[in-house]
């Protein structure tokens, strides 16, 4: 799916117009019945008052059809309109009209000041103020709505995005000024922004109510930003031969742990072997050796010399994908260990934990790294590598240029991992919950993805569908167990029902 800019979805409702075609006055009159529906089905007996704060432009005229809707249903409606410069957008001025003659709604219409209504507890906010097309923060009286509505004790339902909210970068934005939304009824596809953890106390819920905007000119339109969909997940997953053994299953090395973090090397390898390794071999330090081998009984082991830590690197040139990082340590010993398997490979690696800091500490390792070699690192492991980031909107942007930079594949952990390419595209997954927020979690993803890697999916393949799985098996356990009880190894303990669920079966 398809994330476009604020211009871009512009650019889509003039190729709708011009080619369905379709009068703008009809496309959002489609729009608003789409938003009132789905406001009628959430509120279907208990909604009380409604009342619509609505600017003078696109978004505005959303919000009065709205209204008009809503009253024609039955519903008690109070309307305010934004007109202080006498100037509306032609489809809100047409909407206006409409609403005047609309019977069970009453309309202010504001043309100076606006006396702020009292707001309780059961009424409900239709936020129609600005849309996508707003290019500075709220300011004003605008700014003064969005305040008293955030003050309010009333459910806000925002119409296509929160007004105040920018679709792409918020840095420069005054979010004291920007509508706090219960809901925001997306129209057709998400904006950039929704997918932001700073942006969540905005946006709160969202869906996307599809309106028939051309499929066609959707695909006219360049983006390097995606969001990945279960029907993509399903094209990438391979069926085992009949004949497959575990010889021609691959054959992966992990290279983890340390004294007292034995845990992450265990459940990268129990992962890894979950996710259909043919075999696995771990680089452990003598201290991890017995609980590795009770805990972890398929796992070969390869002993370091040192008790305690990792401090050479063995012969690797017989495995398809290297894994390593997961409870690594950052002895200097170590980081030379890092720096012998990263000179000594041609195949790519999934580097994780204390291997991305021991490679934010010597960034010149970053030009020798095989191509297509995957780096996961969570936010602010990634801040140390490029640099302190403000904003999950500059964080994407430097996590791009890595990729680009250095040929290798950034996979930005959290609620909506991003996977950023060599070829500059950004895909950003939407399974996982927050109940995976627990530590362990980013050494399971580890562990899937090096499987993958070593199994012969390509690195795009591997990223995309290691990072689908491991929040879908997240889903999945969180069902089942409650967010607040799961742990990283649930993660792979439902690693089986996601392949069937993505299988079908």
């Amino acid at each position: 799916m398809k994330i476009l800019t604020g211009g871009q979805f512009h650019e889509l409702d003039l190729f709708t117009i011009e080619h369905e075609p379709i009068e703008s006055i009809d496309l959002m009159e489609r729009a608003s019945r789409a938003v009132t529906d789905e406001i009628m089905r959430r509120w279907s007996e208990d909604l009380g008052r409604v009342i619509v704060f609505a600017g003078p432009g696109g978004n505005g005229g959303d919000g009065l059809a709205v209204a008009r809707m809503l009253a024609e249903a039955g519903r008690l409606v109070i309307a305010y309109l934004f007109n202080v410069k006498g100037q509306l957008n032609p489809d809100c001025e047409v909407n206006r009209d409409r609403l005047k003659e609309t019977e069970g709604v009453t309309l202010i219409e504001i043309t100076s000041e606006l006396t702020f209504p009292d707001l309780y507890p059961d009424d409900l906010v239709i936020d129609a103020l600005f849309g996508t097309g707003l290019s500075k923060p709220l300011s004003g009286g605008f700014a003064m709505v969005a305040k008293r509505l955030n003050q309010s004790r009333a459910t806000v339902v925002s119409i296509d995005v929160p007004s105040g909210l920018m679709c792409e970068d918020n840095s420069y934005n005054d979010l004291k000024s920007v509508v706090q939304a219960t809901l925001t009824l997306s129209i057709q596809l998400p904006k950039l922004s929704f997918l932001y953890a700073e942006n969540q106390r905005f946006v709160g819920e969202f869906v996307l109510l599809p309106i028939g905007l051309s499929q066609e000119g959707l695909d006219g339109i360049k983006s390097y930003l995606w969001i990945t969909e279960e029907a993509e997940i399903k094209t990438l997953l391979r069926r085992r031969l009949r004949f497959a053994h575990k010889g021609t299953m691959g054959h992966a090395l992990l290279v983890a742990g340390s004294r007292g973090m034995t845990g992450a090397a265990i459940l990268a390898a129990r992962a890894a072997l979950r996710t259909g390794l043919g075999k696995l071999t771990t680089h452990i330090p003598h201290t991890c050796l017995d609980i590795m081998q009770v805990c972890v009984p398929e796992a070969v082991i390869q002993i370091d010399i040192d008790d305690d830590i990792i401090t050479s690197a063995i012969d690797a040139s017989t495995y398809q994908a290297i894994g390593i990082g997961p409870g690594l340590g950052q002895h200097r010993h170590t980081s030379a260990a890092l720096r012998s398997y990263i000179v000594q490979q041609t195949c790519p690696m999934v580097i994780d934990a204390d291997a991305l800091n021991l490679l934010a500490e010597n960034p010149d390792w970053l030009n020798d790294l095989p191509a297509d070699s995957i780096l996961t690192p969570h936010p602010r492991e990634l801040d140390r590598l490029v640099g302190h980031c403000t904003s999950s909107f500059e964080r994407m942007h430097r996590a791009r240029q890595l990729a680009i930079d250095h040929h290798v594949f950034v996979v930005v952990k959290g609620h909506y991992s991003q996977i950023c390419t060599p070829t500059g595209d950004v895909l950003f997954n939407p399974t996982g919950n927050p109940g995976m927020a627990t530590a362990g979690s980013g050494d399971v993803l580890t562990g899937i993805i090096t499987s993958l890697l070593a199994q012969g999916y390509l690195p795009a393949e591997a990223a995309q569908l290691g990072v689908y799985l491991h929040g879908l098996a997240g889903d999945l356990a969180a069902e089942a167990l409650c967010e607040e009880s799961l742990i990283a190894s649930d993660i792979i303990e439902y690693l089986p029902m996601a392949f069937k669920k993505l299988r079908g079966v």
